[in-house]
């Protein structure tokens, strides 16, 4: 919850944004060359207002925001300005395009329409439906208990002009299933990472569920913002890549280029696809159940302070914060989520949409462009929808407040909105008053906001006030504060406003520590930690972050805060904390005054320290964004800033850094990166320009590497391959000869057995053999589960030679298996016809009651698709009938290797656990079943293989596919 945005380009969640200007009063069109004036006089104006009202050249071919400096947040306020001046509603594709000023001006030459206030009809509350799946265990529990029940519900409505949709859980359900088939198609498997860099479109929806359901991980990434920063975007998902392992990148088509890079640099990334491409495969395959512990999601952090960290959360996780932040807020299927938050970070994610399935309040979905460029949409899709749940980040609360054209919002109700959600980033007590006052008149009640804090380590959700109570701001003296590290409360004009974020959430808890891990009294400054069902494991791949994370029991939130009357207020992040002279110097207050200064670029001020070794203390360091160029005005701009901080802090900064504007490092979010801006301060690169073919010519050369060691691995498989069917080759002939020729049952298949582990010693395939002793000495019967052809080959290398295997009648139909298979004992099953099977069966007791050992693959078949499928009942009727006992065996790797209907092998390892002896109960059909039922959860939790749900096939004789 720390970060939330993505398509708010480089400015975002740190821009305060000022108050509007007078309205423009609206000019006629007459013609493109009035329009032009009127476009190139309103950029002049925000540009000189962007820029300390210092003049900037204005032309129509120079870009907004390389050149004019305009980013997301200021084409918002273009856009707004360029609408009241001319009466004409750009949309919003074209404004999001827009590269320059002439294609602005284009788009406003072509658009016809006015933009006027919404007028739209008021949907009716949804009603009330069984909407709590207490028992789930999994998200895909989740899904299937709401297809079943709540079918032909409407779960997610997306809001979106261009390609606007729906899907009930049922077609949710539906649309996954398919994708899981094309997932499953290209090899993807339990615990393979998928990444996902999708906007925000009911493929995303499915997709995510189709990765679920085959047991896979899901790993939502943004996509790239601009071209302008491909070299930092193109390292950045290339290292989530390579953490996460991702062995498929799920994208648009637009994307597929970016794609091809990350493919380059991450060895593990197998392919580059579109949801439309795995859907295209067609069928559905079983719903694969996941287990409480599996990992449900990796979820990467913004990386403001450094590398990304994935955050591995479990299907356990999910619910039980899901459920926690139901239980604070009284959630209930009657509620109603409207969401422009994105979709790969966990306030979207999981707050709004996941959130929303649990307890099955109607989601309507919308863009976060379609927020930057039509903010008012946002409120007025709770009007249209009668929501009673949203959530945003502070600034996007400002931007309402302070931005809005009044003219817009004429018939705007927002009544129904009973929890207002601010979180991810700082929130100002003077943003939630302004709002609160603003749509006071359009029926929004200040109780209704909820400041609330979180992070993705906890899955999203953390602290929450009580339901209904309205923010609570806290004012503690500034000097107590900075020196004694305490929140003493005053009512001094200087003094500081902080904010609650409430309580812990339900079974959840909060402590504030200091630097040895002793707990703090109230109002006393310290490390949160934070502990409960929630809390992740740790991180992907990542000892080093994990060390840092978890604190005997307790795991660290990064963040400095302190308690008071059981309620949270958080500070800073403790990384971004300032020691200098004795005092705590917390960076926000003072690049908020620094930004207000003239010349200077708000949102382009970085405040931190840089360790001082002669003074064993820090440096406090300023790096302020300028276009100010002459020496005079820089040095009483340095001044300036010196001056505010020593009347701000008490000291003044030991060094002020004037950099080119667009110099300081961002998240996608639009969160300054400060230690990201302290490396380049120390590297001596802050302000060096990064032009784009600069940044492809780098990423070029660095791809050089990872490209020559991906060739060379893939020239070492395909030589791997062919090695391991030439040793088959020489394999199979003398083993075929041996099954004919050597005379004498025992002695073929010593000769098969020999010959089968030959194979596997030539070919370096490892096999790991635990728990031999289970065999015993007299007649039994194994079952194994079944996952390649390689199965049959694997036990032969290693059961004694009484044990003859049980195959499909469909193998006699071949010459060469005709003529060896029953020469080593094979016994033949007939599956699909009733009377052949049941003489089959009888057949099967004979040979056991005579003393014969049998295995048996009760799956019958192999798929692609991994889990444990339904079991045949032959062995276990043949079981409980003789009397003989089942010895279960697992076996793990044989699908890495060689998966069904793929003739390309892989290197691996093997392991086969022999499990102790299971008998049956009694003769009857029900103990059959029931020792079937047990031997396929001893198989289960050996190979770590879910039972998948599915119909069994065929009759009651299990077949080998041998």
């Amino acid at each position: 919850m720390r970060t939330i945005m993505n398509e708010m380009g480089r400015r975002g969640s740190e821009d305060a944004v000022r108050d509007p200007p007078p309205p423009l009063r609206p000019v006629e069109r007459a013609g493109a060359a009035d329009l032009e004036a009127v476009v190139l006089a309103v950029v002049g104006e925000l540009v000189a207002e962007l820029h300390g009202g210092r003049p900037v050249a204005v032309g129509l071919d120079r870009t907004l925001d390389r050149e004019l400096g305009i980013d997301s947040l200021a084409r918002m306020e273009l856009l707004l300005r360029l609408e009241r001046r001319t009466g004409a509603r750009v949309p919003e594709a074209d404004a999001l395009a827009a590269e320059t000023v002439r294609q602005l001006l284009d788009a406003l030459l072509r658009c016809g329409g006015e933009r006027k206030p919404v007028v739209a009809a008021v949907d009716a509350v949804p009603a009330a439906v069984d909407a709590r799946p207490d028992d789930a265990t999994s998200l895909v529990d989740v899904l299937v208990w709401h297809a079943e029940r709540n079918g032909a519900r409407i779960h997610v409505r997306l809001d979106d002009d261009a390609r606007p949709g729906t899907r009930t859980h049922r077609e949710l359900l539906a649309d996954a299933r398919r994708i899981a088939a094309g997932l499953v198609e290209r090899g993807v498997g339990p615990q393979d990472a998928v990444a996902l860099m999708l906007p925000t479109s009911l493929e995303f929806f499915a997709t995510f569920f189709g990765v679920l359901l085959v047991g896979a991980v899901p790993v939502p990434i943004y996509p790239p913002s601009r071209v302008g920063l491909i070299e930092e975007h193109l390292r950045r998902q290339a290292g989530i890549l390579a953490n996460a392992t991702a062995r498929l990148l799920v994208t648009t088509g637009a994307a597929s280029r970016i794609g091809t890079w990350l493919g380059v640099q991450v060895p593990s990334l197998h392919a580059v696809v579109t949801p439309e491409e795995l859907a295209a495969t067609g069928g559905e395959i079983p719903i694969r159940r996941a287990r409480p512990d599996d990992v449900a999601l990796l979820q990467y952090t913004s990386g403001s302070t450094g590398d990304p960290k994935g955050v591995v959360l479990t299907h356990a996780n999910l619910l039980a914060n899901i459920r926690a932040m139901g239980e604070a807020v009284d959630a209930r299927s009657t509620d109603v989520f409207v969401s422009w938050l994105p979709l790969y970070h966990d306030m979207g994610l999981i707050g709004a949409w996941l959130g929303s399935l649990y307890f099955a309040c109607p989601l309507v979905a919308m863009s976060p462009s379609t927020f930057l460029t039509r903010p008012e949409r946002w409120l007025w899709a709770i009007h249209r929808h009668r929501a009673t749940l949203s959530a945003g980040p502070n600034f996007a609360y400002e931007i309402c407040a302070s931005r809005l054209d009044e003219s817009l919002l004429g018939g705007l109700d927002l009544s129904s909105w009973r929890v207002a959600f601010n979180g991810a980033e700082r929130v100002s007590a003077g943003t939630l008053g302004r709002f609160a006052t603003r749509f006071e008149g359009h029926g929004f009640r200040r109780e209704a906001l909820a400041p609330v804090y979180g992070l993705a380590e906890a899955c999203v959700g953390l602290c929450f006030p009580p339901l209904a109570r309205g923010p609570l701001v806290d004012r503690v003296d500034r000097r107590r504060f900075a020196i004694d590290g305490r929140a003493v409360p005053s009512a001094a004009a200087d003094a500081i406003e902080l904010v609650s974020c409430g309580r812990a959430l339900p079974r959840h808890e909060v402590r504030i520590v200091d630097g040895s891990g002793r707990e703090l009294d109230e109002r006393a400054l310290g490390r949160v930690q934070f502990r409960g069902p929630s809390a992740t494991r740790g991180y992907r791949a990542n000892d080093a972050a994990d060390r840092e994370l978890f604190d005997r029991g307790w795991l660290e939130t990064g963040d400095i805060g302190y308690v008071a009357a059981g309620e949270l207020f958080v500070t800073g992040r403790a990384k971004d904390l300032v020691i200098r002279a004795g005092r705590h110097v917390y960076p926000y207050e003072l690049e908020d005054a620094v930004g207000d200064l003239p010349g200077i670029r708000r949102g382009g001020v970085v405040v931190f320290a840089c360790p001082d070794e002669r003074a064993g203390t820090e440096r406090l360091v300023v790096v302020v964004e300028t276009r100010t160029s002459d020496d005079p005005s820089r040095a009483e701009l340095r001044a300036r800033i010196d001056g505010l901080t020593a009347d701000l802090l008490g000291l003044p900064a030991d060094e002020v850094v004037l950099v080119p504007p667009r110099s300081v490092p961002k998240t996608s979010s639009g969160k300054l990166r400060r230690s990201a801006c302290r490396e380049l301060y120390l590297a001596g690169e802050l302000g060096r320009p990064r032009s784009v073919r600069r940044q492809l010519s780098r990423l070029a050369v660095r791809a050089i590497g990872p490209l020559l060691r991906r060739g060379a691995h893939r020239i070492a498989t395909l030589a791997w391959a062919g090695w391991f069917w030439l040793c088959f080759a020489m394999v199979a002939v003398p083993a075929w000869l041996a099954a004919v020729l050597v005379p004498g049952a025992p002695a073929r298949r010593a000769a098969v057995s020999a010959l089968a582990r030959a194979l596997f010693a030539a070919v370096g395939i490892r096999l790991d053999v635990l728990g031999t002793a289970n065999l015993g000495a007299g007649a039994s019967l194994v079952c194994a589960n079944h996952t390649s052809y390689l199965d049959a080959l694997v036990l032969a290398a290693l059961l004694p030679g009484r044990f003859a295997f049980v195959a499909k009648r469909e193998l006699q139909d071949q010459w060469l298996m005709r003529r060896s298979l029953p020469r080593v004992g094979v016994v033949f099953v007939e599956r699909s016809d009733r009377e052949r099977s049941v003489e089959a069966s009888e057949r099967l007791e004979a040979e056991v009651r005579a003393g014969g050992s049998l295995v048996f693959f009760p799956e019958a078949t192999i798929r692609r698709a991994p889990g444990l499928f339904p079991f045949h009942l032959g062995a276990f009727l043949t079981a409980a009938r003789t009397g003989v006992p089942i010895v279960p065996v697992a076996i793990v790797g044989t699908r890495s290797v060689l998966r069904a209907d793929q003739w390309f092998p892989r290197r691996g390892a093997v392991r086969v656990t022999i499990m102790p002896a299971r008998r049956s109960s009694g003769v009857a059909w029900s103990d059959a079943v029931a020792l079937r039922d047990r031997v396929r959860d001893d198989l289960a939790t050996a190979t770590g293989d879910v039972p998948v749900d599915a119909t069994p096939t065929g009759t009651v004789a299990g077949a080998a596919t041998a």
